[in-house]
């Protein structure tokens, strides 16, 4: 169905859910892993509702997902105690294991995390209303994540498999692990998002707490048991629980020694502060942006309207990479709404199974109501509702709803609204959207639309000191991977992609000695007789 057709009619009756995607009653997760060990959880568990809703006699009622542990302090030292001995200091097993070795590992974790596709895909369509087809593709594109970090690795570890030999000093510069690593990813890419900095912190050598999103959390189970066969005890642990009760321990502990955290900027600054020693936390987060798209008076309009449409809607709008809010040059401002209410307003609403479906329920519980806010703000302050049945709610799911024109005084025109809310604003002179990029606390990216090349030329160069990416003709976002994946301001700190995050979790080291005939020959003898990993020619193919 479309924007204009009846919300109420959204969400289906249970016999009309195909075999294929049905759940077979709750899923109850009562395990965990801790120093290479899946233990059973006898204590409290949190309750996990699916943004598809039922209808029932009573109207409509969120089916339950299933439940999981809610963990305590107790648990989560437990963890990171396991964590800390298998490092040990840098002398545990796993850091002191060659290249070579740890990449075996992670492929065997590669090999056995395949077989859980079709679980892991069918656990995020329905915990947090992701389509199926976009759910596949985040298991797909994670496994390649993986496969090409250990190409990378391998590259990196062939640069480093040389001695270096300046002012009569011979050298071997390698990088190492750097500790105990929190990871922690965001909902809306629960599993991609936080293998992005899982795989690369474990095969350069780190151990791992990780805890999934409170939302996002029964779609990692089914990876315990590969988790647990493939890599050696303490390695990886897992946390599942309240955030206050699990993380925040573990924090003031002191022990955490990266914190790889995708999130709000509010929580990763207290999460920061309750390390006692902030000079040795090295963070790598991915915070909040509010990403805007520049579309000039010669722009075409059909491309830029598509690509704007899918910048701002994709998932929902429900990514950090989305388009936010858009600049409209006031000479087109008109055609240009006209034409994106056409394509929102076709849009297909529906279930997270159904095929070519665009528009899907919402996980966050309170997210309709604080969209419906950010609506009437502006609507109250002389914006006008431009799509014909967009901002209607029904349960968890939120039409989209585009607002024209928006201004300063207007809460869409600052807040992120991680949602299918499209504000735009009109300009004539272009310092106005560069004005605003300045001004803003945010600096993840933006995309201009022009034909120009004058104009777009002289339209990046301001734009790169403020944006880490500036899009031409096309909407924001993250790929490909190898492409470097980071923010300016408030938005991110630290840079990830599949060459950057082996940097990000490792340190530069290097072995050094005077080049006298004494000392080489003992390093001509570590390397024949193969008594270091560290100080090895050994060449990666």
């Amino acid at each position: 169905m479309t924007m204009s057709d009846r919300v109420e009619s959204f969400f289906p009756d249970v016999s009309a859910i195909p075999e294929a995607f049905r759940l077979d009653g709750p899923v109850v997760c009562d395990q965990y892993l801790v120093n290479g060990e899946l233990r059973r959880w006898a204590g409290p568990f949190r309750d996990v509702l699916s943004p598809v809703c039922e209808k029932t006699p009573d109207g409509l009622k969120q089916k339950l997902l299933g439940r999981y542990p809610l963990m305590g302090q107790g648990e989560a030292l437990e963890a990171l105690d396991a964590a800390a001995a298998a490092y040990d200091h840098g002398r545990g097993f796993w850091p002191t294991l060659s290249v070579r070795q740890r990449i075996k590992y992670v492929d065997q974790f590669a090999f056995a995390m395949k077989e859980k596709r079709d679980e892991v895909v069918r656990l995020l369509m329905w915990e947090i209303g992701k389509t199926h087809g976009d759910a596949a593709k985040e298991f797909d594109r994670t496994v390649e994540y993986i496969r090409d970090t250990v190409d990378a690795l391998k590259e990196l570890d062939r640069v480093s498999s040389r001695f270096t030999i300046t002012q009569g000093i011979i050298g071997q510069i390698r990088r190492g692990p750097l500790g105990v690593v929190l990871c922690m990813g965001p909902f809306n890419y629960p599993l991609n998002e936080t293998f992005t900095t899982l795989i690369p912190a474990l095969i350069m050598g780190n151990t791992v707490l990780f805890k999934p999103p409170r939302l996002g959390v029964m779609l990692h189970f089914p990876l315990l048991r590969a988790f647990q066969e493939s890599f050696p005890p303490g390695v990886v642990n897992t946390l599942f629980g309240r955030g206050q009760e699990v993380v925040h321990p573990l924090m003031a502990t002191g022990k955490i020694d990266v914190l790889a955290f995708i999130g709000s900027s509010k929580t990763a600054d207290t999460l920061k502060k309750q390390h006692p020693k902030p000079h040795r936390l090295r963070s790598v987060l991915g915070l909040e942006a509010k990403n805007a798209a520049i579309v000039l008076k010669d722009a075409d309009l059909d491309q830029a309207v598509g690509e704007c449409a899918l910048g701002a809607l994709s998932y929902n709008g429900q990514r950090c990479t989305a388009l936010k809010i858009l600049w409209v040059h006031k000479d087109v401002a008109e055609p240009f709404l006209h034409k994106l209410a056409a394509q929102v307003s076709a849009l297909k609403c529906g279930m997270p199974w159904e095929p070519g479906v665009s528009i899907t329920p919402m996980p966050e519980m309170d997210k309709p109501e604080y969209l419906t806010q950010l609506v009437n703000d502006a609507v109250a302050k002389g914006a006008r509702l431009v799509n014909p049945g967009g901002g209607r709610v029904e349960g968890t799911l939120f039409t989209p709803a585009i607002l024209y024109p928006v201004d300063s005084s207007m809460r869409a025109y600052h807040e992120e609204q991680f949602g299918p809310v499209i504000p735009v604003a009109v300009f004539e002179d272009l310092e106005q959207p560069v004005r605003y990029v300045i001004d803003s606390p945010y600096g993840q990216q933006v995309s201009i639309f022009g034909t120009d090349p004058a104009v777009m030329g002289r339209l990046v160069d301001p734009l790169v000191n403020q944006v880490c990416r500036v899009n031409i003709n096309s909407q924001c976002q993250r790929g490909p991977d190898t492409f470097p994946f980071c923010a300016r301001k408030d938005s991110a700190e630290g840079t990830l992609s599949v060459s950057d995050a082996l940097r990000v979790f490792s340190i530069r080291t290097l072995v050094a000695a005077k080049a006298s005939e004494a000392n080489k020959g003992i390093v001509e003898g570590i390397v024949r007789d193969h008594y270091s990993n560290f100080i090895s020619t050994d060449f990666i193919l």
